[in-house]
């Protein structure tokens, strides 16, 4: 059993993000001068390096953006706050979290350092999504970076009210990068109608879900899988028909977390000749940007489906 909790939230050592806390209470005017220091770049930080990189994007050479959540070859459901991390979210001005309880260490930073100037997007809450979202990986859906891009560009006016219409380009130019995702989005839904497919867990599913694909993987499987618990040796039987029987045409694999069941499932794939797509929760770096991962993914999910094509490391 891996060490997640229900939801797909974080887990956060309790002594680190006490020790982070009890930092901030006691040197406050530390974190403020960090901000400072900064001169007329907004510091700005992005929970997830995907957000992160959206900020640096809108912002330009008028922000100072740090990723919290940045290393695609560990898993971001076991990241502990630190109080270096404290100290980096209480002196920005901007921040992004992605809710649904995957990032909730945010909040409790956030609470002991109040700051009524700071922005705060709450990606959840910007989206208008309920607490019960069963799929916390929001980034993946075509419909919410665009929302965020456009956030941010007002949060951030509301900061540099000088630099109004530097922002709103940039937003402007950012939802016009995305066509590309959309347009390949669109390809494999006309291509591959209804293609089958099987997955470890629901990091993918949105974007997966708007190109059309049929997941026949048991929802109680990618939820259990995504939440640190053993699957139903049915449902882990039913998974394992899907490649022996051939039922679906690709394995969508989340690269960065793995046990002895989704390597199972691996391996299984492999022997019976399913190509495998590998997928990330944090954006692969160096070499890409969020426009240029999420077509990445698709692009390697049309070459599963048109050539049998495996990619399970996205390189820069």
């Amino acid at each position: 059993m891996r060490d997640r909790t229900i939801g797909g939230r974080q887990r956060i050592a309790a002594g680190t993000l006490a020790a982070a806390l009890i930092l901030l209470a006691l040197s406050t005017e530390a974190f403020a001068s960090m901000t400072a220091v900064r001169g007329a770049r907004i510091a700005a930080v992005g929970a997830e390096n995907e957000y992160a990189d959206v900020i640096g994007q809108i912002g330009g050479k008028y922000v100072s953006v740090t990723a919290i959540m940045s290393n695609p070859n560990t898993d971001p459901h076991a990241f502990e706050a630190s109080p270096s991390v404290a100290r980096v979210v209480s002196a920005a001005q901007l921040v992004i979290q992605n809710g649904v309880g995957y990032d909730s260490f945010m909040d409790k930073i956030e609470s002991a350092s109040p700051n009524s100037k700071r922005q705060v997007i709450n990606v959840q809450k910007l989206l208008g999504l309920p607490d019960s979202t069963a799929n916390p990986h929001l980034w993946y859906s075509p419909e919410t970076m665009p929302a965020v891009a456009k956030a941010v560009a007002a949060d951030l006016s509301e900061l540099a009210p000088a630099h109004a219409g530097y922002f709103a380009a940039n937003a402007a130019n950012f939802d016009s990068s995305l066509k590309a995702w959309d347009n390949a989005i669109a390809e494999v839904k006309s291509k591959f109608p209804n293609a089958p497919i099987a997955t470890t867990e629901p990091v993918a599913n949105d974007m997966l879900e708007a190109a059309g694909t049929d997941n026949l993987t048991p929802w109680t499987l990618q939820a259990d899988i995504m939440n640190g618990i053993d699957p139903s040796p049915q449902d882990i039987s039913l998974q394992e028909s899907l490649f022996t029987r051939h039922k679906v045409k690709v394995f969508v694999y989340n690269q960065q977390v793995s046990d002895s069941v989704t390597a199972s499932f691996l391996s299984l794939a492999r022997k019976n000749r399913i190509p495998v797509v590998g997928v990330y929760e944090t954006m692969p770096n160096p070499g890409y940007d969020y426009q240029s991962w999420m077509l990445a993914e698709v692009k390697a999910l049309q070459a599963a489906l048109g050539r049998k094509q495996s990619t399970t490391v996205l390189l820069g």
